[in-house]
């Protein structure tokens, strides 16, 4: 689960770890009425979607009078903010995020992540603040600090300073990176976090180090330890058949591709798509309905798959082990009687009741294209939706 920045800056604060003074505003005078009370010679007016370079896309700007905050407000609620994560549709602004404006000396990066191959969590830190760390690694990896954190011992104050060190800081500033440091950690561990961003972590002129910026992510599973993170939790900001599919415990992803999947079990879901892709095909969705889906929940994927306007064919890959290849042909009759499917639907089965599940979809007066074999079935279904 992402959240906002704003919300990650209120879960920074209740750790110690310094944010600008602000408050999240949903109208211009709810913003005209925060910078007043801030009271500050500078404001900054920040777009709150999901979604990184919001700067670049317009959604960021600085303000010197309260009138100016307001207008500004005015501009950025209810555009349609378009970023190199929103993609070409963008996304509606639908608050922004007023703060007082900081004086800043140095940018640095400072980021959290798991790394799953160690699983130990790493701690990333940069003098290279404010631009993208995909692109420092990149074209510079010798400026990027890894520390990873034994999960027995847990962080260690020797490699804050090590951290601190590393982006140049020195006296007073290196206790508050060390306090920093320790804050995020703690907040990261706690929380079930799955990524914690930084980016920039400032230091201003006066020797304090702040939080300009922050971006973080939570683990799906462990929410149900974490009311207070899930009431963070913002619909508006997901697709709204993603959303659905969660209803239905099934397990959705669109894509920007034109062949729908209907597949049981996340390995042969991923395995489907790279094979459509092998034959020249791209994948609409990812869709996994588990290894225990019920006739419901397929004729809900058939909704789902079909809700998308790109979607020229659908290809059901199923292998019947706990899910029985007669409840996947039940649930496409289902679908079809009660949705329709208008557009070539290729269907593979194998496994348990596979001869019911065929005998069931051949006498149900479906037009279905069948392949033998992975292989064949993924060829079919991209000639289908090319044609």
């Amino acid at each position: 689960m992402n959240i906002h920045e704003y919300q990650a800056k209120e879960l920074l604060s209740l750790y110690g770890a310094a944010t600008p003074t602000g408050k999240v505003a949903f109208n211009e005078d709810e913003a005209h009425q925060i910078a007043q009370d801030l009271n500050s010679g500078k404001f900054v007016i920040k777009a709150q979607i999901h979604a990184g370079g919001r700067g670049k896309g317009g959604g960021v700007k600085l303000a010197s009078l309260l009138d100016q905050v307001k207008e500004i407000a005015s501009e950025i609620l209810g555009m349609i903010l378009v970023t190199h994560q929103t993609g070409p549709d963008g996304k509606l602004v639908k608050k922004v995020l007023v703060e007082e404006a900081s004086d800043i000396d140095k940018e640095f990066y400072l980021g959290m992540v798991i790394d799953r191959s160690r699983e130990e969590i790493v701690i990333m830190a940069s003098r290279e603040g404010g631009v993208e760390i995909e692109e420092i690694a990149r074209t510079n990896p010798e400026k990027i600090l890894k520390e990873y954190i034994d999960p027995v011992v847990g962080l260690q104050p020797f490699q804050c300073r090590k951290i601190a060190y590393f982006l140049g800081l020195e006296g007073k500033s290196v206790g508050k990176a060390v306090k920093f440091v320790s804050a995020l950690y703690q907040l990261f561990t706690d929380k079930d976090c799955s990524l914690a961003e930084i980016n920039p972590l400032i230091l201003t002129k006066s020797g304090d180090l702040i939080a300009l910026d922050a971006k973080m992510n939570f683990d799906d599973n462990a929410l149900f330890r974490h009311p207070d993170v899930e009431k963070y939790h913002d619909p508006d900001e997901e697709d709204p058949t993603e959303l659905e599919a969660k209803k239905w415990g099934i397990s959705y992803v669109k894509l920007d591709g034109n062949i729908g999947c209907l597949v049981n079990g996340a390995g042969l879901a991923m395995a489907t798509m790279d094979i459509i892709k092998y034959h020249g095909g791209e994948p609409a969705n990812f869709l996994d309905v588990g290894g225990g889906a019920s006739t419901e929940q397929v004729t809900q994927a058939f909704k789902m798959i079909l809700s998308d306007p790109n979607v020229k064919a659908i290809f059901v890959n199923i292998f019947g082990g706990i899910m029985k290849c007669d409840t996947i042909a039940e649930g496409i009759i289902a679908a079809a009687k009660e949705v329709g499917i208008q557009v070539p639907l290729v269907v593979r089965l194998e496994g348990t009741n596979v001869e019911l599940g065929r005998k069931m979809l051949s006498e149900s007066g479906l037009n279905i294209i069948t392949g033998g074999d992975m292989r064949e079935a993924a060829a079919r279904v991209v000639e289908a939706a090319g044609a």
